[in-house]
């Protein structure tokens, strides 16, 4: 018996819905990070991307525990000199929650092309609001 190797025109992507509202950011991360790269798939294959869309909603309801919102910080540097720029957590899920978000499932996903395109698959909205039901989305409970 060989070893089954998914090929990318086979590969049928279905589209699921993550609700953030109340859970820590970083466990949602995680449940989105693992159905972009398709590692809930019994056909994962690593060198190919087989995973799903993934529809994050209410991202401005996350949770971060501890005291990550005063401690953690985004910070990013526009290449002058004194050109680095932070905002704590507190103030980055008040003004960017979708932006949160997505730093948590980008830092959870490989850094080379697959990751890359598993990305532009991943939605996030700071309200339940999205507009992406034609795509039949369901819920994902897991």
């Amino acid at each position: 018996m060989s070893t089954f190797m998914a090929k990318p025109a086979e590969i049928e992507r279905k589209w699921y819905i993550i609700d953030a509202a109340g859970k820590p950011l970083g466990k949602t991360a995680v449940t989105a990070a693992t159905l972009l790269r398709g590692k809930h798939k019994p056909e994962f294959t690593p060198h190919v991307d087989c995973g799903e869309f993934v529809i994050v909603i209410n991202a401005a309801k996350a949770v971060l525990t501890g005291k990550k919102p005063e401690q953690k910080f985004y910070r990013h540097h526009s290449g002058y000199i004194g050109g680095l720029k932070e905002m704590n957590y507190k103030e980055l899920m008040a003004k960017k929650p979708e932006l949160a978000v997505e730093l948590a499932v980008k830092g959870m996903l490989p850094d080379n092309t697959i990751g890359r395109a598993e990305l532009t698959r991943l939605k996030v909205y700071a309200d339940e609001n999205h507009k992406h039901q034609a795509q039949k989305p369901v819920p994902y409970e897991g």
